[in-house]
């Protein structure tokens, strides 16, 4: 019997071994809905990708909540409220069931924080004012999420309307709407943003729009989302700076690419079609970081699709629609998608974060 048991005990812990190597555990999606001040949460199912809201959800947050950014730890969530009189960030503690719970004082920021960026070692936040044309950093303590400011506000100049950083976390990229439209990049020593922008470079539109970086830091992709209605595909240079690869930009056959994301492992890129309300999907050519687009693609989505998010394992994709008012579930096969679920919130949605 002892026998018996020993091997009943080895072959429950192989198949535990394999779930998680499998990486079948749960991941959490959340949800910024700025109409309602709050912040949704849901449960993803890992074997089919569909969501569950979660005890408690949606969570209260400060006024007209914009943008959510995740803590590669996974203890933290932290929230840019730009609303009026507000202008601040909140965090959130991570409860292991995936529940929020807020810990105050919010921290003041510039005036109408609109984005967040993090480090992938999660050491500095970073916050795009776009009212005041600024980006606030704060360092993070790793043991109570708490912000100090990493010196003051840094002017840019520029009227925001994107933000990347780097892999490596040296570099931090901002699209600004102008005649023309425009990215900068400035180098980031220990979060302190460089005095000046290492590199300008000059959109194929007045008005771009989304940024993805694939996971190697090798390549840039930027959605000109106005009258041009492309996709730009830049290499990334040591410095940081930007050198537009040959065939660019490409042309997108739908409307007005508002949002990009490139999968985990850098093979496929996902563009967010907000005037034709459907999802491009395209593999990037190995060498050239070129995208070609995929047999089926686009792929059909709830109307004004804004904003895209990934679980880590690739396996699915999220859509925020802004018509809708919800998250739309699609499951992804070497970038192709089919249709999920939707999960209407009532209000329109800015910004999905899913927990590593």
């Amino acid at each position: 019997m002892l026998q018996k048991a020993l091997v009943v005990i080895l072959v429950l812990a192989s198949i535990a071994g394999f779930v998680s190597c499998g990486g079948t555990s749960s991941h959490f999606v959340y949800a910024a809905i700025p109409a309602a001040n709050q912040i949704a949460a849901f449960r993803e199912d890992p074997y089919s990708g569909i969501l569950t809201q979660l005890s408690g959800s949606p969570y209260t947050v400060g006024d007209g909540v914009r943008a959510v950014v995740l803590h590669p730890s996974g203890k933290f969530l932290y929230a840019a409220n730009p609303g009026q009189d507000e202008n601040d960030v909140s965090l959130f503690m991570i409860d292991s069931n995936g529940t929020l719970n807020e810990v105050f004082p919010r921290t003041p920021v510039g005036t109408g924080p609109q984005l967040l960026a993090m480090d992938p070692a999660g050491a500095y936040l970073y916050v795009a004012n776009a009212l005041s044309d600024t980006i606030s950093v704060f360092s993070i303590d790793s043991s109570s999420g708490a912000l100090t400011p990493v010196g003051l506000p840094f002017g840019t100049g520029l009227a925001l309307s994107s933000m990347q950083l780097s892999p490596s976390g040296n570099f931090l990229y901002i699209s600004a709407a102008g005649q023309p439209g425009v990215i900068a990049v400035f180098s980031v020593t220990a979060g302190v943003l460089s005095s000046s922008a290492v590199s300008l470079t000059f959109t194929a539109d007045s008005s771009p729009t989304g940024m993805a970086i694939d996971p190697t830091g090798t390549y840039l992709y930027a959605a000109n989302g106005g009258i041009a209605n492309s996709i730009s595909i830049y290499t990334i240079g040591s410095s940081g700076a930007l050198t537009q690869v040959q065939g660019s930009p490409l042309a997108d056959a739908s409307q007005h690419p508002v949002a990009l994301i490139t999968d985990p492992k850098g093979q496929f890129l996902y563009v967010a079609n907000q005037g034709s309300g459907n999802i491009s999907t395209y593999s990037i050519t190995a060498g050239t970081g070129f995208p070609a687009a995929i047999q089926d693609s686009p792929f059909g989505s709830e109307a004004e699709p804004s904003f895209l998010a990934m679980d880590p394992n690739g396996k699915y994709l999220y859509v925020v629609n802004q018509t809708s008012g919800g998250v739309q579930a699609f499951g992804n096969s070497s970038g192709s998608l089919n249709a999920i679920a939707t999960y209407p919130l009532g209000n329109s949605i800015t910004s999905i974060a899913v927990l590593q």
